[in-house]
């Protein structure tokens, strides 16, 4: 069976695996203002530090992606009774209930791409510090060896000491296909919203009453022209 069956959810798409690992990020790094609102969560997404490749997301996109990662109970919204706007957290324990250094490590390869065990020893720091390049280790080797893979260690590439490893949840990586080049310029992802048939539905049913209501006030337009051109 390969990694992509394997999910409990369709392969997230890059837009996806951008807002999980943000919501993941930004709860243990600025809790204080965690859970984070759709504006917020669009600024985590198009941060040019902590990002590989950076990109330039609007708020329709990071609102389908949210979407989506709802559905698959990765990402939940959050009342608060005292926020004037919706809130959204992750729900990553629902699906894959992890420790906190596989979750740290998770996020960076989710916010950058394949890194050796060293680079996410020292990025996965500001989330949950993990003590040694040994415990990176034997944290990535559950995580390749559970039931459900998370990581995957990618081949040697020719000239480097460490392997690389990189995240499942998008399904089992390209290996061929080279990665975006560090200081490229932004990628803007062209995101194509899909709604719940029932959403459909509605949208059809308020267009064709602003579309009814439009035409009555040119209706009403037309007779009070008619109306005041008796007086003129």
């Amino acid at each position: 069976m390969s990694q992509e069956s394997q999910l409990p959810h369709p392969p997230l798409s890059l837009v996806e695996a951008r807002v999980l690992g943000c919501l993941i990020e930004k709860e243990a790094t600025t809790p204080d203002s965690y859970p984070l609102t759709l504006n917020a969560l669009v600024n985590a997404c198009n941060q040019k530090s902590n990002r590989h490749p950076v990109l330039e997301l609007d708020e329709g996109a990071v609102a389908t992606a949210l979407e989506s990662l709802r559905r698959h109970h990765l990402a939940m919204r959050v009342s608060q009774a005292e926020a004037r706007v919706a809130k959204f957290k992750h729900s990553l324990e629902n699906v894959y209930p992890i420790p906190e250094p596989q979750q740290a490590i998770l996020a960076e390869l989710l916010l950058r791409g394949a890194q050796t065990a060293g680079e996410l020893r020292a990025r996965s720091e500001r989330i949950c510090p993990i003590d040694t390049l040994e415990a990176v280790r034997e944290e990535l080797g559950q995580m390749t060896d559970s039931a459900i893979p998370l990581a995957l260690e990618l081949p040697r590439q020719p000239g480097k000491k460490d392997a690389r490893y990189a995240h499942l949840l998008s399904g089992t990586p390209e290996i061929s296909n080279p990665t975006p080049a560090v200081g490229s310029e932004p990628l803007k992802v062209a995101v194509a919203m899909t709604l719940p048939p029932e959403a459909e539905e509605r949208i059809g049913a308020l267009e064709a009453t602003v579309a009814s209501q439009a035409q009555a006030l040119e209706t009403l337009r037309s007779e009070f022209a008619e109306f005041r051109a008796q007086f003129e």
